[in-house]
């Protein structure tokens, strides 16, 4: 039975585990839903036992899951050590970086950056998630990610932390509209009008409505979508307007439609950190990444 277990399907499996859902884990570990079912199922038949409990809602673990979820996470682990050891001793930059980062950072700074980084380091693989700031940092201190990219914010034990880049909150309006005749605009006008939010119960959505209840007014977005581009369509559509970062009112509203106003409130001044697991000395690859980031 041992020579039909190996260690990527226990990965997966203890994806799976922690998920509680086959395809969000198929999106974490980059493989297909229908490559992981597979893959789970023949693990299943090495132990010759059932695993996990499948239903629409996701998946639980079995007994016997539970005892190849916990085992499965040590051996993991020391087979990411055994990587580690092997690659501290090796003279060439490669192999592959688990990059977590939140929406911002994605669309607006990392394509540039890692493009450079890949033309330096083409040995080294980037394995990208996209994920909300609190999703981030526990990627980071469940040893899920190597390096995070989120919103600053307190550093949680355990986690070296490193200034990305700053990327305040902007105010985009249609072409047209009364707001554009302002320098700049304090988020109580805006909530005098229609607002697009983004990202139900994300880090700018909850930082909206914090901001809102200090003032003593109602947060009720008019819609709320899950990404920056659709914020814009709905915008430009005529439904509302939207604070949104810097970075994604220039990728996204970066056109004669739209007119893009700094948000005047102090608290907008909004900064992206980068995180890692603290570790000496940490991967080359993964030092080298960080060291070009924080550039």
């Amino acid at each position: 039975m041992s020579r039909r277990l190996d260690t990527y399907s226990l990965r997966l499996f203890v994806a799976v585990a922690r998920t509680g859902s086959i395809a969000r884990a198929a999106e974490q570990e980059h493989i297909a839903s229908s490559a992981l079912s597979r893959r789970l199922a023949d693990l299943e038949h090495a132990f010759d036992t059932a695993l996990l409990v499948r239903s629409p809602r996701g998946v639980t673990l079995t007994d016997a899951g539970q005892i190849v979820f916990e085992r499965g996470v040590q051996l993991d682990d020391e087979v990411q050590g055994l990587i580690r050891e092997v690659q501290l001793h090796s003279e060439e930059v490669r192999g592959t970086v688990r990059l977590y980062a939140n929406m911002s950072a994605v669309v607006g700074f990392l394509p540039e950056r890692l493009k450079a980084f890949k033309a330096l380091h083409p040995g080294v693989n980037i394995s990208l998630h996209e994920a909300d700031t609190r999703d981030v940092i526990r990627a980071c201190l469940d040893d899920r990610a190597d390096i995070g990219i989120g919103v600053f914010g307190d550093v949680p034990s355990g986690l070296d932390s490193w200034h990305f880049a700053d990327d305040p909150l902007q105010v985009v309006v249609p072409k047209g509209h009364e707001l554009s005749q302002l320098k700049s605009v304090e988020f109580a006008k805006v909530l005098e009008y229609p607002v697009i939010g983004i990202h139900q119960g994300g880090a700018l959505d909850q930082t909206l409505h914090e901001r809102a209840a200090a003032l003593q007014i109602a947060f009720a977005p008019e819609v709320s979508v899950s990404c920056f581009d659709a914020v814009c369509r709905m915008i430009e559509a005529g439904m509302g307007i939207a604070v949104i970062p810097q970075s994604a009112a220039s990728a996204y509203a970066g056109n004669s439609r739209f007119v893009r106003r700094p948000l005047a409130d102090l608290w907008a001044e909004r900064q992206l950190q980068l995180y890692a697991l603290r570790r000496t000395p940490q991967l080359r690859s993964v030092q080298a990444l960080i060291d070009a980031l924080r550039g």
